[in-house]
């Protein structure tokens, strides 16, 4: 592994938590933000979350001291431009993002690999400002990015066999599973996750509770968290975002109204209500929440974004499911799972995925 330098350019959440885990690795964390003070608050947040594990006995003082150490602070963006590797973890919009490429591409050095942390949009529009973008890829870190272990490493249509390799070997030297996959809105996880906490929404509308359907949820999942405590948590104008990103796809992909509502006023959602109280409610929910997962799984295997293990990666690593989508559809088998799609196929003028022939054997061989 031939990174020993890493520049990351926001200290938000995600950026603070992307130097915590370098800095824990021994990789030195080169950190700008534009924002006065901001890195300055991310970097005691990462004291605070460093004194916690020496508290816990996950890490010795000394290496906890070393870890702080590793953080450098940067007022200048041509600094961590020189860096062997240059992460973006800013503000999840499109133009911001190409302008920032675009004011640091003089600055970057000869031979460095360039990331993004975005969560769905497209590398290969993020690429096109970049000089020599054959350096250029995804790094898509999941919350808590300090403690979360995957990273979807996203290979763009420029990006070489090279530095790919490069970065999932970055991945692994920091402790991530790296998530290999080509590039594609919504990217791997998104492209089924969002759409699920979207049906979740549309069950909402429907008449269903914000309880029941988290309970549903996690029984069928076997999730720690149902759709909406996941959407408290992350904050649901971050999932209206991500769901618009994907709405590019078309109809199926469209935000609901409820999210839209939820979303552009950051409103928390109120969980309340019991478990269904009959089994025909619980199996509307659970049908509902499966075809929502099962069709863009289905259809990213048909695009050739990633690997059925992928998927079942991303679902058991980054959202902790026991349920993986991938196994779940072979155990039920192709009739099953057509049934199951049916419905929302039907409803959004949707074309069966071709994979839906594979099903039973989507971790066999092809």
């Amino acid at each position: 592994m031939d990174i020993a330098t890493v520049g990351v350019i926001g200290a938000g959440t995600m950026g603070g938590g992307i130097a915590q885990n370098l800095a824990e690795h021994g990789l030195t964390a080169m950190v700008f933000d534009s924002t006065p003070g901001q890195v300055a608050r991310a970097f005691d947040g990462i004291a605070v979350a460093l004194a916690r594990g020496v508290a816990k006995g996950r890490m010795k003082e000394a290496e906890a001291a070393a870890a702080r150490a590793r953080l450098i602070a940067c007022d200048a963006l041509d600094r961590v431009a020189r860096c062997d590797l240059v992460i973006e973890a800013v503000f999840e919009d499109l133009a911001i993002k190409q302008a920032l490429f675009r004011r640091l591409a003089p600055m970057l050095a000869k031979d460095n690999l360039v990331a993004s942390n975005t969560s769905s949009l497209r590398i290969d529009e993020l690429a096109a400002g970049v000089p020599g973008p054959e350096r250029f890829l995804g790094l898509h870190y999941f919350s808590p990015a300090a403690v979360n272990r995957l990273v979807e490493v996203v290979r763009g249509a420029a990006t070489s066999q090279r530095n790919y390799d490069r970065a999932l070997a970055f991945a692994r030297a920091t402790g991530k599973e790296p998530l290999a996959c080509r590039d594609a809105h919504g990217f791997v996880v998104n492209r089924f996750f969002c759409p699920y906490l979207n049906e979740a929404a549309r069950l909402l509308e429907d008449g269903y509770t914000t309880g029941a359907v988290d309970h549903v949820a996690r029984e069928i999942f076997a999730a720690p968290l149902g759709p909406f405590a996941v959407m408290n948590i992350t904050k649901p104008r971050i999932a209206l975002h991500a769901q618009r990103t994907l709405g590019k796809l078309g109809a199926f992909y469209e935000p609901a109204r409820v999210l839209v509502e939820s979303g552009e006023a950051d409103r928390a959602w109120t969980i309340a209500g019991d478990a269904p109280a009959d089994s025909p409610a619980r199996s509307v929910i659970a049908r509902r929440l499966q075809g929502a997962v099962y069709l863009p799984v289905l259809q990213l295997i048909d695009e050739a974004v990633a690997a059925p293990t992928a998927v079942d990666l991303g679902a058991r690593v980054a959202l902790r499911w026991d349920m993986q989508p991938c196994a779940a559809m072979d155990g039920d088998g192709a009739e099953v799972v057509r049934q199951t799609l049916e419905p929302v196929l039907k409803r959004y003028g949707v074309a069966p995925p071709r994979s839906l022939a594979r099903v039973g054997r989507l971790l066999g061989p092809s």
